[in-house]
């Protein structure tokens, strides 16, 4: 689901990042009004698990991958606003640090998935759940029904923004100058797997997250209670000890997310198409549409835009596929980190003046 450069036309990039500056406007401004509940430790810790879940691929329906991303157990804990702001310093990490998405498309990614994904997962959550106590069953299928439901919408603009650019955006001979295929190939192509598989791994991994706060941490799920003083005024690192325990045993697990073979749909390098087997992977995944006989113009010149320094969680510098996804995960913890500490310093300090 991270649309890499060179998938969408720089129009529609523009547009997207549009799309999501004001979102990202009112999240910052929140945070700024909210500093004194010390969200930043809260922030950190599902940015961190989001960045880290992301990293555990799933095998979908033909050939590709999925995974599942953590937006409703952010949105439940933080809110649909801090949610967004993980969810997004993770996304940004990932493109950035590890090619994970690309950096122009990186507004629409964020967009799909961190916010739109967080409100539809804070508003399916709040509807189901509403002010039931916060040790009750149906708060867990209430987590577990945002869970799939947002994932799949996520998918859902995806799918759209991707199969839109060959309707709008073609050379002068007609062939499509970003993602190639249209929408009645992108939307079957990236939402069946996502509604068969990454969706219900999603679902999983919110009930069951929401199921051990229930029990072990329930001041973290008062904030979107709905019930009266609801608040993390007394959450702060100390608090999330567990979840970084937590974070750090998925750490020391994420070379398993190498053992899925496979891209995920529509995140092709343009070395791929011309490569004859990944040519043969492409048209299994894309329903056995044709392929054009080389990688769409605009994407191979946008493709190399930026280069991160540790492309796909493989150091160069490092032989061991595993180890190397494995340092790659500790690196973009870290990372994430401090770019949580510096945002909540820098917002600290506009407080004070």
């Amino acid at each position: 689901m991270h649309i890499p450069d060179g998938y969408l036309s720089p129009a529609t990039c523009v547009a997207t990042y549009g799309a999501a500056a004001p979102f990202w406007y009112v999240a910052l401004q929140r945070l700024k009004r909210a500093m004194n509940t010390r969200m930043i430790p809260l922030i950190s810790v599902f940015a961190a698990f989001s960045f880290i879940v992301m990293m555990f691929n799933l095998p979908l329906p033909g050939g590709t991958t999925g995974h599942a991303i953590g937006i409703a157990i952010a949105a439940i804990v933080l809110g649909p606003w801090g949610a967004i702001l993980a969810i997004s310093i993770a996304l940004a990490i990932q493109a950035l640090f590890f090619g994970d998405g690309g950096i122009t498309a990186l507004g629409a990614n964020c967009f799909n998935m961190a916010i739109v994904g967080s409100l539809v997962a804070y508003g399916v959550y709040r509807a189901i759940a509403a002010n039931t106590p916060i040790d009750s069953k149906r708060r867990v299928f209430a987590a577990a029904a945002a869970g799939y439901i947002s994932i799949n919408v996520a998918a859902l603009l995806a799918a759209i923004e991707l199969g839109l650019q060959p309707m709008l955006y073609r050379d002068a001979a007609g062939s499509p100058l970003y993602a190639p295929y249209a929408l009645k190939i992108a939307l079957p192509a990236m939402m069946i797997g996502h509604l068969a598989v990454a969706g219900i791994a999603e679902t999983i991994l919110a009930a069951g997250v929401v199921a051990y706060l229930q029990r072990a941490e329930p001041l973290l799920l008062k904030a979107t209670s709905g019930q009266p003083s609801g608040s993390i005024q007394r959450v702060g690192w100390s608090a999330t000890k567990p979840l970084w325990a937590s974070i750090a045993i998925l750490l020391v697990l994420t070379p398993l997310g190498i053992l899925a073979a496979g891209k995920a749909w529509g995140e092709w390098s343009p070395a791929d198409f011309t490569n004859p087997e990944a040519r043969q992977q492409i048209a299994a995944a894309s329903l056995s549409s044709p392929l054009p006989v080389s990688a769409p113009a605009g994407l191979e010149q946008l493709a190399s835009f930026w280069i991160s320094p540790m492309p796909r969680y493989a150091p160069t510098f490092l032989h061991s596929p595993a180890f190397g996804y494995m340092l790659s995960a500790a690196v973009g913890t870290g990372l994430v980190v401090l770019v949580t500490l510096f945002a909540g310093w820098l917002l600290s300090a506009r407080v004070k003046s």
